[in-house]
């Protein structure tokens, strides 16, 4: 499985791995091997951290803003040290203790609160840019150069995904054995789905950690 990052290739390859079970999956455009490997690539952020830049557009008396679709988890913030450092506490135009930053859901959507609302007077003196770092999902894109997954890793993001083929299999109670080919070593493995599933995700673990 030497292919491109690209989700074609991607899917191409997870679809060969499965072999006769990948039959069991039937939606349009390849659209279950696509989520599996979203899935696996969300998954992948617990052992290959992505760090991105954020901006809030601040406004006085907002503490909550929408987060940034790819977001998995607030990081730190920058409001107060760049690009406009903090003036000191003795200093005349000195803004105060600056509100903390939290993640919260509101209405299903996920936002970004600020412990206290923004005064008129820190965005006057601070900008209205809230840049803050913070722990990003990544990604499988159609063009291979989008895709975050690092392509060292490839093997691991199919080897995830074939752990993902095994639950759903098992949760359709397919209970009778299937094979498929280990997305690590291209070793065949047998076994019921479920049984699949732990010694995959068992591998998938040790392998990424």
């Amino acid at each position: 499985m030497s292919g491109t990052m690209s989700q074609a290739d991607l899917v191409a390859d997870l679809k060969s791995s499965l072999h006769d079970s990948a039959s069991v999956f039937t939606a349009e455009t390849d659209g279950d091997f696509k989520r599996m490997l979203d899935a696996s690539a969300l998954d992948l952020t617990r052992f290959r951290p992505r760090t991105l830049l954020g901006t809030l557009l601040l406004q006085a008396d907002q503490s909550e803003y929408a987060a940034p679709d790819d977001f998995v988890m607030y990081k730190s913030s920058l409001w107060g040290i760049a690009p406009i450092a903090a003036p000191r506490p003795w200093e005349r135009n000195y803004p105060g203790r600056l509100p903390d930053a939290f993640e919260t859901e509101v209405g299903g959507a996920r936002m970004i609160s600020l412990s206290v609302p923004p005064t008129a007077a820190q965005i006057a003196t601070l900008g209205n840019q809230f840049l803050f770092y913070y722990f990003a999902a990544h990604a499988v894109d159609a063009d291979a150069a989008k895709t975050t997954v690092k392509a060292a890793d490839r093997s691991l993001l199919l080897l995830r995904a074939q752990a993902e083929a095994m639950r759903e299999l098992a949760m359709r109670n397919i209970g009778k054995p299937v094979s498929v080919r280990d997305g690590m070593s291209g070793q065949p493995r047998n076994g019921t789905p479920s049984h699949l599933y732990s010694a995959l995700m068992e591998e998938y673990e040790r392998r990424a950690a």
